[in-house]
Protein backbone atom coordinates (compact mmCIF):
# COMPACT_ATOMS: atom_id res chain seq x y z
CA UNK A 1 0.00 0.00 0.00
CA UNK A 2 1.11 3.57 -0.69
CA UNK A 3 3.08 5.05 2.23
CA UNK A 4 0.66 7.98 2.74
CA UNK A 5 -2.30 5.60 2.94
CA UNK A 6 -0.35 3.37 5.31
CA UNK A 7 0.25 6.36 7.57
CA UNK A 8 -3.46 7.18 7.56
CA UNK A 9 -4.37 3.57 8.25
CA UNK A 10 -1.95 3.06 11.16
CA UNK A 11 -3.10 6.33 12.75
CA UNK A 12 -6.76 5.29 12.61
CA UNK A 13 -8.09 7.49 9.82
CA UNK A 14 -9.43 5.11 7.18
CA UNK A 15 -13.06 3.93 7.36
CA UNK A 16 -14.12 3.39 3.72
CA UNK A 17 -12.50 3.82 0.32
CA UNK A 18 -14.06 3.45 -3.11
CA UNK A 19 -11.05 1.45 -4.41
CA UNK A 20 -8.05 1.55 -2.11
CA UNK A 21 -5.81 -0.61 -4.32
CA UNK A 22 -6.31 1.61 -7.36
CA UNK A 23 -5.93 4.75 -5.24
CA UNK A 24 -2.70 3.39 -3.79
CA UNK A 25 -1.35 2.73 -7.27
CA UNK A 26 -2.32 6.25 -8.37
CA UNK A 27 -0.57 7.81 -5.36
CA UNK A 28 2.54 5.73 -5.98
CA UNK A 29 2.75 7.42 -9.38
CA UNK A 30 3.07 10.95 -7.97
CA UNK A 31 1.16 13.72 -6.28
CA UNK A 32 -2.64 13.47 -6.27
CA UNK A 33 -4.97 16.43 -5.83
CA UNK A 34 -7.61 15.85 -3.15
CA UNK A 35 -10.21 17.95 -1.38
CA UNK A 36 -12.21 18.18 1.82
CA UNK A 37 -15.15 20.49 2.33
CA UNK A 38 -16.72 22.24 5.30
CA UNK A 39 -19.77 24.49 5.39
CA UNK A 40 -19.50 27.84 7.22
CA UNK A 41 -22.62 27.30 9.33
CA UNK A 42 -20.83 28.87 12.32
CA UNK A 43 -18.11 31.43 12.90
CA UNK A 44 -15.63 28.77 14.06
CA UNK A 45 -14.72 25.18 13.39
CA UNK A 46 -14.84 22.82 16.35
CA UNK A 47 -12.46 19.95 16.98
CA UNK A 48 -14.88 17.43 15.43
CA UNK A 49 -14.46 19.20 12.08
CA UNK A 50 -10.71 18.77 12.22
CA UNK A 51 -10.26 15.03 11.64
CA UNK A 52 -10.10 15.40 7.82
CA UNK A 53 -7.75 18.37 8.17
CA UNK A 54 -5.28 16.35 10.25
CA UNK A 55 -5.37 13.81 7.40
CA UNK A 56 -4.97 16.76 5.00
CA UNK A 57 -1.65 17.65 6.63
CA UNK A 58 -0.41 14.05 6.45
CA UNK A 59 -1.21 13.98 2.72
CA UNK A 60 0.48 17.35 2.14
CA UNK A 61 3.60 16.06 3.86
CA UNK A 62 3.56 13.03 1.53
CA UNK A 63 3.68 15.33 -1.51
CA UNK A 64 0.02 15.52 -2.49
CA UNK A 65 -1.97 18.68 -3.25
CA UNK A 66 -4.93 19.59 -1.05
CA UNK A 67 -7.97 21.81 -1.57
CA UNK A 68 -9.89 23.09 1.44
CA UNK A 69 -13.34 23.81 0.05
CA UNK A 70 -15.43 26.23 2.08
CA UNK A 71 -19.11 25.70 1.33
CA UNK A 72 -20.29 29.26 1.01
CA UNK A 73 -22.79 27.99 -1.57
CA UNK A 74 -23.89 24.68 -0.07
CA UNK A 75 -24.32 26.32 3.35
CA UNK A 76 -27.19 28.32 1.85
CA UNK A 77 -29.09 25.02 1.78
CA UNK A 78 -27.64 22.93 4.61
CA UNK A 79 -26.42 19.34 4.70
CA UNK A 80 -29.01 16.95 6.19
CA UNK A 81 -26.31 14.37 7.04
CA UNK A 82 -26.36 13.57 10.74
CA UNK A 83 -29.15 16.06 11.43
CA UNK A 84 -32.64 15.36 12.72
CA UNK A 85 -34.12 18.67 11.59
CA UNK A 86 -33.58 21.48 9.09
CA UNK A 87 -30.54 23.62 9.82
CA UNK A 88 -31.15 27.25 10.72
CA UNK A 89 -30.97 29.43 7.62
CA UNK A 90 -28.30 32.14 7.89
CA UNK A 91 -28.11 35.35 5.90
CA UNK A 92 -25.68 35.47 2.99
CA UNK A 93 -23.68 38.18 4.79
CA UNK A 94 -23.36 35.98 7.87
CA UNK A 95 -22.24 33.02 5.76
CA UNK A 96 -19.60 35.20 4.07
CA UNK A 97 -18.36 36.38 7.48
CA UNK A 98 -18.23 32.80 8.78
CA UNK A 99 -16.37 31.68 5.64
CA UNK A 100 -13.70 34.35 6.18
CA UNK A 101 -13.22 33.28 9.82
CA UNK A 102 -12.96 29.59 8.93
CA UNK A 103 -10.52 30.29 6.11
CA UNK A 104 -8.28 32.10 8.60
CA UNK A 105 -8.41 29.15 11.02
CA UNK A 106 -7.55 26.65 8.30
CA UNK A 107 -4.82 28.88 6.89
CA UNK A 108 -3.17 28.90 10.32
CA UNK A 109 -3.56 25.17 10.93
CA UNK A 110 -2.47 24.02 7.47
CA UNK A 111 0.55 26.29 7.35
CA UNK A 112 -0.77 28.75 4.78
CA UNK A 113 -2.56 28.49 1.44
CA UNK A 114 0.11 28.92 -1.22
CA UNK A 115 -2.29 28.35 -4.14
CA UNK A 116 -0.19 25.45 -5.41
CA UNK A 117 0.06 22.60 -2.92
CA UNK A 118 -2.51 23.99 -0.48
CA UNK A 119 -5.51 25.73 -2.03
CA UNK A 120 -8.58 27.32 -0.49
CA UNK A 121 -11.71 27.52 -2.65
CA UNK A 122 -15.31 28.58 -2.01
CA UNK A 123 -18.10 26.78 -3.85
CA UNK A 124 -20.15 29.98 -3.81
CA UNK A 125 -18.01 30.95 -6.81
CA UNK A 126 -19.73 28.37 -9.04
CA UNK A 127 -22.96 27.59 -7.19
CA UNK A 128 -24.35 31.05 -6.45
CA UNK A 129 -24.87 31.91 -10.11
CA UNK A 130 -26.27 28.59 -11.34
CA UNK A 131 -29.32 28.63 -13.58
CA UNK A 132 -31.73 26.19 -11.95
CA UNK A 133 -33.29 24.91 -15.20
CA UNK A 134 -29.91 24.37 -16.84
CA UNK A 135 -28.58 22.69 -13.69
CA UNK A 136 -31.48 20.23 -13.63
CA UNK A 137 -31.02 19.44 -17.32
CA UNK A 138 -27.26 19.00 -17.17
CA UNK A 139 -26.71 17.60 -13.66
CA UNK A 140 -30.03 16.61 -12.09
CA UNK A 141 -30.86 14.13 -14.83
CA UNK A 142 -27.96 11.92 -13.71
CA UNK A 143 -29.47 11.32 -10.24
CA UNK A 144 -31.95 8.63 -9.26
CA UNK A 145 -34.36 9.56 -6.48
CA UNK A 146 -34.58 5.92 -5.43
CA UNK A 147 -30.79 5.74 -5.23
CA UNK A 148 -30.56 8.95 -3.21
CA UNK A 149 -33.14 7.74 -0.70
CA UNK A 150 -31.14 4.56 -0.14
CA UNK A 151 -28.31 6.53 1.48
CA UNK A 152 -28.45 6.60 5.27
CA UNK A 153 -28.33 10.40 5.59
CA UNK A 154 -31.58 10.73 3.61
CA UNK A 155 -33.21 7.54 4.81
CA UNK A 156 -32.95 8.57 8.47
CA UNK A 157 -34.32 12.03 7.75
CA UNK A 158 -37.35 10.59 5.95
CA UNK A 159 -38.60 9.52 9.39
CA UNK A 160 -38.57 13.09 10.77
CA UNK A 161 -39.16 15.01 7.56
CA UNK A 162 -36.76 15.89 4.75
CA UNK A 163 -37.28 19.28 3.11
CA UNK A 164 -37.01 19.71 -0.65
CA UNK A 165 -34.22 22.26 -0.22
CA UNK A 166 -32.12 19.71 1.72
CA UNK A 167 -32.89 17.06 -0.86
CA UNK A 168 -30.86 19.12 -3.34
CA UNK A 169 -27.75 19.11 -1.17
CA UNK A 170 -26.33 15.89 -2.57
CA UNK A 171 -26.60 17.24 -6.11
CA UNK A 172 -24.66 20.36 -5.16
CA UNK A 173 -21.91 18.51 -3.31
CA UNK A 174 -21.56 16.10 -6.21
CA UNK A 175 -21.33 19.07 -8.56
CA UNK A 176 -18.53 20.46 -6.35
CA UNK A 177 -16.48 17.32 -6.96
CA UNK A 178 -17.13 17.55 -10.70
CA UNK A 179 -16.16 21.23 -10.72
CA UNK A 180 -12.93 20.63 -8.79
CA UNK A 181 -12.16 17.65 -11.04
CA UNK A 182 -12.44 19.97 -14.05
CA UNK A 183 -10.71 23.03 -12.55
CA UNK A 184 -7.86 21.41 -10.62
CA UNK A 185 -7.71 17.80 -11.76
CA UNK A 186 -8.95 16.79 -8.30
CA UNK A 187 -9.15 12.99 -8.14
CA UNK A 188 -9.95 12.33 -4.49
CA UNK A 189 -12.53 13.56 -1.98
CA UNK A 190 -11.93 12.89 1.71
CA UNK A 191 -14.28 13.46 4.64
CA UNK A 192 -16.11 12.00 7.60
CA UNK A 193 -17.89 8.69 7.19
CA UNK A 194 -21.28 10.45 7.37
CA UNK A 195 -20.38 11.92 3.95
CA UNK A 196 -19.99 8.54 2.23
CA UNK A 197 -23.28 8.77 0.36
CA UNK A 198 -22.52 12.28 -0.91
CA UNK A 199 -19.00 11.27 -1.95
CA UNK A 200 -20.22 8.20 -3.84
CA UNK A 201 -22.79 10.37 -5.61
CA UNK A 202 -19.98 12.67 -6.74
CA UNK A 203 -17.97 9.73 -8.08
CA UNK A 204 -20.99 8.54 -10.04
CA UNK A 205 -21.59 12.03 -11.45
CA UNK A 206 -17.98 12.27 -12.68
CA UNK A 207 -18.33 8.83 -14.25
CA UNK A 208 -21.54 9.77 -16.04
CA UNK A 209 -20.57 13.26 -17.18
CA UNK A 210 -16.87 12.78 -17.88
CA UNK A 211 -16.90 9.08 -18.73
CA UNK A 212 -14.32 8.37 -16.03
CA UNK A 213 -15.42 4.97 -14.75
CA UNK A 214 -13.60 3.09 -11.97
CA UNK A 215 -10.58 1.33 -13.40
CA UNK A 216 -9.88 3.96 -16.06
CA UNK A 217 -6.82 6.18 -16.02
CA UNK A 218 -8.73 9.32 -14.95
CA UNK A 219 -11.13 7.79 -12.40
CA UNK A 220 -11.98 9.65 -9.18
CA UNK A 221 -11.91 8.22 -5.66
CA UNK A 222 -13.52 8.68 -2.27
CA UNK A 223 -11.99 8.09 1.16
CA UNK A 224 -13.75 8.53 4.50
CA UNK A 225 -12.63 8.65 8.11
CA UNK A 226 -14.43 7.26 11.16
CA UNK A 227 -16.68 9.54 13.19
CA UNK A 228 -14.67 9.76 16.38
CA UNK A 229 -16.31 8.90 19.68
CA UNK A 230 -14.85 8.50 23.14
CA UNK A 231 -14.46 5.07 24.69
CA UNK A 232 -17.80 5.48 26.51
CA UNK A 233 -19.62 6.13 23.24
CA UNK A 234 -19.95 9.91 23.47
CA UNK A 235 -19.26 12.17 20.51
CA UNK A 236 -15.65 13.34 20.70
CA UNK A 237 -15.22 17.07 21.28
CA UNK A 238 -18.53 17.51 23.08
CA UNK A 239 -18.82 18.64 26.71
CA UNK A 240 -21.60 19.57 29.05
CA UNK A 241 -21.14 23.18 27.93
CA UNK A 242 -21.08 22.35 24.22
CA UNK A 243 -18.50 21.72 21.49
CA UNK A 244 -14.77 22.42 21.78
CA UNK A 245 -14.27 25.27 19.31
CA UNK A 246 -11.03 26.53 17.78
CA UNK A 247 -11.98 30.18 18.33
CA UNK A 248 -10.36 31.21 21.65
CA UNK A 249 -13.20 33.65 22.34
CA UNK A 250 -15.62 30.69 22.43
CA UNK A 251 -13.39 28.00 23.96
CA UNK A 252 -10.41 29.46 25.81
CA UNK A 253 -7.00 27.86 25.22
CA UNK A 254 -7.09 26.78 28.88
CA UNK A 255 -10.46 25.01 28.50
CA UNK A 256 -9.25 23.55 25.20
CA UNK A 257 -6.16 22.19 26.98
CA UNK A 258 -8.22 20.87 29.87
CA UNK A 259 -10.56 18.94 27.57
CA UNK A 260 -7.65 16.85 26.24
CA UNK A 261 -5.94 16.68 29.64
CA UNK A 262 -9.04 14.97 31.02
CA UNK A 263 -9.74 12.36 28.33
CA UNK A 264 -10.25 8.80 29.51
CA UNK A 265 -7.21 6.54 29.72
CA UNK A 266 -8.64 4.23 27.04
CA UNK A 267 -8.65 7.09 24.51
CA UNK A 268 -5.11 8.42 24.97
CA UNK A 269 -3.23 6.42 22.32
CA UNK A 270 -5.99 6.77 19.72
CA UNK A 271 -6.14 10.53 20.19
CA UNK A 272 -2.34 10.91 20.18
CA UNK A 273 -2.21 9.13 16.82
CA UNK A 274 -5.10 11.02 15.26
CA UNK A 275 -4.72 14.51 16.74
CA UNK A 276 -0.95 14.99 16.93
CA UNK A 277 1.91 14.54 14.51
CA UNK A 278 4.16 12.75 16.99
CA UNK A 279 5.83 9.67 15.46
CA UNK A 280 3.91 6.43 15.88
CA UNK A 281 6.65 4.92 18.05
CA UNK A 282 6.57 7.91 20.40
CA UNK A 283 2.80 7.63 20.77
CA UNK A 284 3.21 3.97 21.65
CA UNK A 285 5.96 4.76 24.13
CA UNK A 286 3.86 7.39 25.91
CA UNK A 287 1.09 4.81 26.37
CA UNK A 288 3.27 1.82 27.22
CA UNK A 289 2.35 -0.39 30.15
CA UNK A 290 3.61 1.00 33.43
CA UNK A 291 3.77 4.60 32.16
CA UNK A 292 1.85 7.31 33.99
CA UNK A 293 -1.27 8.00 31.86
CA UNK A 294 -1.43 11.56 33.21
CA UNK A 295 1.92 12.35 31.58
CA UNK A 296 0.58 11.10 28.24
CA UNK A 297 -2.61 13.15 28.65
CA UNK A 298 -0.57 16.24 29.45
CA UNK A 299 1.52 15.70 26.32
CA UNK A 300 -1.61 15.18 24.21
CA UNK A 301 -3.17 18.37 25.61
CA UNK A 302 0.00 20.43 25.05
CA UNK A 303 0.59 19.17 21.50
CA UNK A 304 -2.99 19.85 20.42
CA UNK A 305 -3.17 23.26 22.07
CA UNK A 306 0.11 24.22 20.42
CA UNK A 307 -1.19 23.12 17.01
CA UNK A 308 -4.38 25.16 17.32
CA UNK A 309 -3.36 28.13 19.48
CA UNK A 310 0.43 28.23 19.32
CA UNK A 311 3.22 27.14 21.66
CA UNK A 312 2.98 30.19 23.94
CA UNK A 313 -0.72 29.59 24.63
CA UNK A 314 -0.02 25.89 25.17
CA UNK A 315 2.73 26.71 27.69
CA UNK A 316 0.43 29.13 29.48
CA UNK A 317 -2.43 26.63 29.59
CA UNK A 318 -0.07 24.01 31.03
CA UNK A 319 1.14 26.46 33.67
CA UNK A 320 -2.45 27.38 34.50
CA UNK A 321 -3.41 23.73 34.89
CA UNK A 322 -0.46 23.09 37.22
CA UNK A 323 -1.38 26.14 39.29
CA UNK A 324 -5.04 25.15 39.50
CA UNK A 325 -4.22 21.68 40.71
CA UNK A 326 -1.59 22.73 43.21
CA UNK A 327 1.57 21.83 41.32
CA UNK A 328 2.78 25.43 40.96
CA UNK A 329 2.56 28.72 42.86
CA UNK A 330 2.11 31.01 39.84
CA UNK A 331 -1.63 31.46 39.39
CA UNK A 332 -1.41 34.14 36.71
CA UNK A 333 -1.88 31.56 33.93
CA UNK A 334 -5.20 30.32 35.32
CA UNK A 335 -8.47 31.39 33.66
CA UNK A 336 -9.16 34.76 35.25
CA UNK A 337 -11.88 37.31 35.78
CA UNK A 338 -11.32 40.89 36.92
CA UNK A 339 -14.13 42.39 38.99
CA UNK A 340 -14.30 45.97 40.30
CA UNK A 341 -13.72 46.22 44.04
CA UNK A 342 -16.92 48.23 44.26
CA UNK A 343 -18.87 45.02 43.56
CA UNK A 344 -17.79 43.76 46.99
CA UNK A 345 -18.44 46.93 49.01
CA UNK A 346 -22.04 45.98 49.81
CA UNK A 347 -21.24 42.29 49.57
CA UNK A 348 -21.37 39.95 46.56
CA UNK A 349 -23.48 36.81 46.89
CA UNK A 350 -21.71 33.53 46.08
CA UNK A 351 -24.37 32.64 43.47
CA UNK A 352 -23.75 35.91 41.62
CA UNK A 353 -20.00 35.33 41.84
CA UNK A 354 -20.15 31.89 40.21
CA UNK A 355 -22.46 33.28 37.52
CA UNK A 356 -20.44 36.41 36.74
CA UNK A 357 -17.21 34.43 36.39
CA UNK A 358 -18.85 32.14 33.82
CA UNK A 359 -18.36 29.00 35.89
CA UNK A 360 -22.15 28.66 35.85
CA UNK A 361 -24.39 29.77 33.01
CA UNK A 362 -27.32 30.79 35.21
CA UNK A 363 -28.08 31.56 38.83
CA UNK A 364 -30.20 28.44 39.10
CA UNK A 365 -27.26 26.36 37.89
CA UNK A 366 -25.02 28.03 40.47
CA UNK A 367 -27.57 27.34 43.21
CA UNK A 368 -27.67 23.64 42.26
CA UNK A 369 -23.88 23.48 42.19
CA UNK A 370 -23.69 24.84 45.74
CA UNK A 371 -26.44 22.63 47.08
CA UNK A 372 -24.90 19.51 45.52
CA UNK A 373 -21.46 20.15 47.01
CA UNK A 374 -19.69 21.02 43.76
CA UNK A 375 -18.62 24.60 44.64
CA UNK A 376 -15.22 25.41 46.16
CA UNK A 377 -13.57 28.65 47.26
CA UNK A 378 -10.20 29.79 48.55
CA UNK A 379 -9.23 33.22 49.90
CA UNK A 380 -5.91 34.83 50.79
CA UNK A 381 -3.94 31.97 49.21
CA UNK A 382 -5.58 29.35 51.37
CA UNK A 383 -6.65 25.86 50.39
CA UNK A 384 -9.80 25.34 48.36
CA UNK A 385 -12.69 24.42 50.57
CA UNK A 386 -16.31 23.53 49.85
CA UNK A 387 -18.98 26.20 50.09
CA UNK A 388 -22.62 25.12 50.14
CA UNK A 389 -24.54 27.96 51.80
CA UNK A 390 -26.36 29.84 49.03
CA UNK A 391 -26.48 32.91 51.30
CA UNK A 392 -22.69 33.20 51.52
CA UNK A 393 -21.67 36.80 50.83
CA UNK A 394 -18.15 38.06 50.19
CA UNK A 395 -16.81 41.52 51.07
CA UNK A 396 -13.62 43.29 50.05
CA UNK A 397 -12.27 42.68 53.55
CA UNK A 398 -12.54 38.94 52.88
CA UNK A 399 -9.95 39.34 50.11
CA UNK A 400 -6.96 41.05 51.76
CA UNK A 401 -4.68 40.19 48.82
CA UNK A 402 -7.33 41.14 46.26
CA UNK A 403 -7.70 37.61 44.93
CA UNK A 404 -9.76 34.47 45.33
CA UNK A 405 -9.97 31.13 43.53
CA UNK A 406 -13.24 29.44 42.58
CA UNK A 407 -13.75 25.88 41.45
CA UNK A 408 -16.86 24.33 39.92
CA UNK A 409 -16.83 20.54 40.05
CA UNK A 410 -13.46 18.86 39.69
CA UNK A 411 -12.04 20.59 36.64
CA UNK A 412 -13.27 24.17 36.16
CA UNK A 413 -11.38 26.99 37.89
CA UNK A 414 -11.44 30.76 37.85
CA UNK A 415 -9.07 33.20 39.51
CA UNK A 416 -10.91 36.36 40.54
CA UNK A 417 -8.90 39.54 41.08
CA UNK A 418 -10.18 42.89 42.28
CA UNK A 419 -9.71 46.08 40.31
Amino acid sequence: MNSALLTLRERGFIAQCSDIEALSELMDGGGVTFYVGCDPTGSSLHIGHMVPFFAFRHLLKAGHCGIALIGGGTARIGDPSGKTELRKMLSYDQLDSNAASIRAQLDSFLGGFDGKTAICANNKDWLAGLNYIDFLREIGRHFSVNRMLSFESYRLRMETGLSFIEFNYQLLQSYDFLELYRRYGCRLQIGGDDQWGNIVAGLELIRRVEGRAPGTDEAAFGLTFPLVTTSDGKKMGKTEKGAIFLDPSITSPYDFFQYWRNVQDADIKRFLLMFTFLPYAECESLCAAGKNPNAAKERLAWELTALIHGRDKADRALAGAKAAFGAADDRSAMPSKILPASRFEAGLNIIDLFTETGLCATKSEARRLLQQGGAFLSRAGGELGPVSDVHTTLYAADLPDGELILRAGKKHFCRVTLE
